[in-house]
């Protein structure tokens, strides 16, 4: 496929300029007199923003829209600070959707997607393809808009917000084939929106071999992820590196290397970056667990950056023309769109209408939406500002109306089932030239491991509990010593033993120490 334009110099300015106009231009160079004044204002911006998670969560409110309103009152309404580079928002807005990817990625259970494989995947392809026809059809009729230009809207409203997807429905306690199917869909719909979007913005032909061309982009997509995700792990478990932060640098760095890689060859690097990070993020990583509280703050910063990023383009006065066209076309992705293209993707499946209801439903857009709308703005595509425009004012409302009413919406359709136990989570180092790792596991409160005698756990040969640290004391366990929530444990495991030993405690973590009766494998 062909690149994005990734622009010319970046183009700061306190007078706000027409889209059009402007779209691919832009001067101007930043004075190192002003780096404090400038680094100050983003350390600030940061921390207000950061703060807000906290009110948002108080009130219900979904944070990506502050951050959007702090990017605005920044922009005109406020200190007139303004970007009116589409291809700087395009360019920074998918390295943004790489860090948000990779974070979800690493953040993905295969465990628990795993049953809901088959439903994210055509919800991510033909349900895409569903909404893209749909949406232009009934914009072509409604707001006369020509074929292309409908369709173009339709291909730019078709995915949902891995952003949104990961921080709303992973505490909603929803079914795990549910959620999974969710996840699957947020993290893999971007790459066929974007290949559309890409083609009808650059009015490539369209014959019989588009079909063919999209199909092999998102295979080489998710070849090239399974390789580069297997081959970071294996490097990464056979490297003692000199410290500790440096394992999460190296994770991150494969999953962007993974979209480059795809970008390169003709595929498609947003499914590589999101393959290659599930990879990694079900792999036996050493430092797991700081890796993945890495990436989630990458993630946190990608988002914040994003959406301040887009306050600071948006016009408040002509957001205004947007405001007809955007409603219209918010109401028909919401009741019509959306709704055929879960239904029609789902039919081999047979689910339970009611999932099939809060599908319909928790179609989040954010972020993505909005980036991939700059696409056609910075190569000059007809009446694209227009769009722009309108798809500022659908995410806004969107995002209101979904983000508020997604939970009440689940415990109406009796599919809250309220948040599980939390699961151990298994973080590893490895003990050079030792051929072995150490085990560092937290019990979690509602762990079945509470109450296990160290008799009864019962690991693999090769694997051995050396210590136990509760109320912020060590001790080294006897036969007769029984877990408790909150203890923080220390096994050393041979590598031919890791495995086992992973699963073993994972499995009594679920079912308790008669896990294998119960029929539990800890997989």
């Amino acid at each position: 496929m062909p690149e994005p334009d990734s622009g010319k110099p970046v183009t700061v300015r306190r007078v706000p300029v027409p889209y059009a106009e402007e779209a691919n231009r832009g001067e101007g160079r930043l004075r190192v007199a002003e780096l404090p004044v400038e680094l100050g204002l983003g350390a600030a911006v940061l921390l207000v923003a950061v703060l807000a998670i906290r009110l948002s969560t108080r009130l219900g409110l979904p944070s990506l829209l502050l951050y959007l309103a702090i990017g605005v009152l920044l922009g005109e309404l406020g200190f007139g600070i303004t970007i009116t580079s589409a291809s700087l928002i395009q360019s920074l807005g998918l390295a943004a959707l790489v860090l948000i990817l990779t974070e979800g990625g690493l953040t993905t259970r295969w465990s628990a997607v795993k049953p809901a494989l088959g439903q994210g995947i055509a919800l991510s392809t033909v349900a895409v393809a569903v909404s893209i026809a749909v949406t232009g059809v009934v914009l072509h009729w409604l707001l006369g808009q020509d074929w292309r230009t409908a369709l173009l809207w339709g291909a730019v409203l078709a995915p949902t917000d891995a952003a949104a997807v990961f921080s709303v429905l992973r505490s909603a306690g929803l079914p795990q084939r549910l959620a999974g199917a969710l996840e699957l869909e947020s993290g893999i719909n971007d790459a066929p929106a974007y290949i559309a979007v890409i083609v009808l913005a650059e009015g490539l032909r369209a014959d019989w071999t588009l079909p063919l061309l999209v199909i092999y982009e998102l295979v080489l997509g998710g070849v090239l992820g399974v390789a580069l995700g297997w081959a970071g792990a294996w490097a990464l478990r056979r490297a003692a590196l000199p410290a500790t932060g440096l394992y999460p640098l190296a994770t991150v760095a494969v999953c962007v290397a993974a979209f480059s890689s795809g970008q390169l060859l003709h595929g498609s690097g947003l499914l590589a970056t999101y393959v290659a990070a599930v990879v990694l993020g079900n792999s036996r990583l050493p430092h797991r667990s700081d890796t993945l509280s890495f990436a989630e703050g990458l993630g946190w910063l990608a988002q914040i950056g994003l959406f301040v990023l887009l306050g600071l383009f948006a016009s408040p006065e002509r957001l205004l023309d947007g405001v007809v066209p955007g409603l219209i076309a918010a109401g028909v992705l919401l009741l019509l769109a959306r709704p055929l293209s879960v239904l029609l993707s789902l039919l081999p499946f047979r689910m339970p209408w009611r999932e099939q209801a809060f599908l319909s439903w928790a179609g989040l857009r954010g972020a993505v939406p909005i980036v991939l709308a700059m696409i056609p703005l910075s190569q000059g595509f007809p009446a694209a500002d227009r769009l722009v425009d309108a798809i500022f004012v659908l995410v806004v409302v969107l995002t209101l109306v979904q983000g508020w009413t997604l939970v009440p919406v689940a415990r109406m359709l009796g599919l809250a089932t309220g948040a599980e136990p939390t699961e151990i989570e298994v973080d590893a180092a490895v003990l050079d030239e030792l051929d072995a790792v150490l085990l560092q596991v937290r019990i979690q409160r509602g762990s079945r491991l509470h109450g296990v005698y160290l008799s009864e756990l019962r690991l693999p040969a090769g694997a051995s509990l050396t210590l136990i640290v509760r109320d912020e004391e060590s001790f080294t366990p006897q036969l007769t010593t029984r877990l408790q929530e909150g203890d923080q444990l220390l096994v050393v495991a041979t590598e031919k033993s890791r495995a086992a030993a992973e699963r073993r405690l994972r499995a009594v973590d679920r079912a308790g120490p008669l896990a294998r009766w119960r029929g539990e494998s800890g997989q």
